[in-house]
């Protein structure tokens, strides 16, 4: 049989079958022996050792389109990332963190602040303009009183997308809202593990309808960037390649070079300060990173 592995814990993988059931699977030995870790959104091959308890064997796990280290999950098709507009405001720099990640990664992102209703159509718009010259799509919803939920769903129906981003923001609700079965299918396998109720201290997969599947993730307060070089870094905010050909210099990184396109756009508003801005932090990070 095949399926997708929608939680790994300690050890075991619960596998959907594409229909509506969820195997309690156990990775066999040759994947340990290769250093080969199932992850949440693997497509795999298994075998049903008990059918009445729901049990079984991974036998076998499919090339991978592209896999995530934090969250830890594989086969995203897209990143939905959820920030909200009040209590609490939204850290930007954790966001342009968040969409660097998915940048390396390959992973198409989206960007939606819940909360809509906590804010003035001012600090909405103001927020909108930051990201106006990326092409990042911009949604603004509210979780609370079930505002633009349906455009929400229509960007996710066909497609696996992780739902990432700080804790209290409202993943969780809106987990509950696209996929009314969340609750249900965690309480399943809480009762199998013996663990409590629904906090998401791990990656889960939850089946929406055909083709369409919903990541729910821990939320974290910081994320450290790893493995980029600070030269590679501005190739991870699209909105700079379309001015790079006004750089004096071939590599030109756009922090101390002269006639620098990047710095003359922001300096004139076509491109967003406080993006920007977020860029400088996170160069030196990994500039003082690479010292040490």
């Amino acid at each position: 049989m095949t399926g997708k592995i929608i939680k790994g814990i300690a050890g075991f993988y619960y596998v959907h079958n594409g229909k509506n059931q969820i195997y309690e699977c156990k990775a066999k030995g040759i994947f340990r022996n290769r250093k080969i870790k199932p992850l949440v959104g693997d497509n795999v091959e298994f075998s049903v050792l008990d059918e009445t308890e729901l049990e079984g064997n991974i036998d076998q796990i499919f090339p991978r389109k592209n896999a995530l280290i934090r969250p830890a999950a594989a086969n995203i098709d897209q990143a939905l990332i959820l920030f909200a507009l009040a209590d609490p405001k939204p850290n930007l720099n954790l966001l342009d963190r968040f969409l660097v990640m998915m940048e390396r990664a390959e992973v198409p992102a989206v960007i939606c602040f819940n909360k809509q209703d906590l804010c003035s159509e001012e600090e909405k718009d103001r927020y909108r303009k930051i990201y106006e010259s990326t092409r990042y799509p911009v949604y603004m919803i509210s979780a609370e009183k079930l505002e633009g939920i349906e455009k929400v769903k229509q960007l996710i129906r066909g497609k696996t997308t992780v739902l990432a981003g700080p804790s209290g923001v409202g993943k969780s609700s809106l987990t509950n809202l696209l996929c009314p079965k969340a609750g249900m299918e965690t309480g399943k396998i809480s009762e199998k593990i013996k663990r409590g109720k629904h906090t998401t201290r791990h990656c889960e997969l939850f089946y929406v309808e055909k083709h369409t599947f919903l990541m729910d993730t821990p939320g974290f307060s910081s994320l450290y960037i790893d493995g980029i070089e600070t030269e590679e870094l501005k190739d991870y905010f699209p909105e700079f390649s379309s001015r790079e050909n006004a750089c004096r210099f071939t590599g030109c990184v756009h922090i101390g070079e002269p006639v620098c396109g990047v710095k003359a756009a922001v300096e004139s508003g076509e491109l967003s300060r406080e993006r920007y801005e977020n860029y400088k932090l996170l160069y030196q990070e990994l500039k003082e990173k690479r010292r040490y």
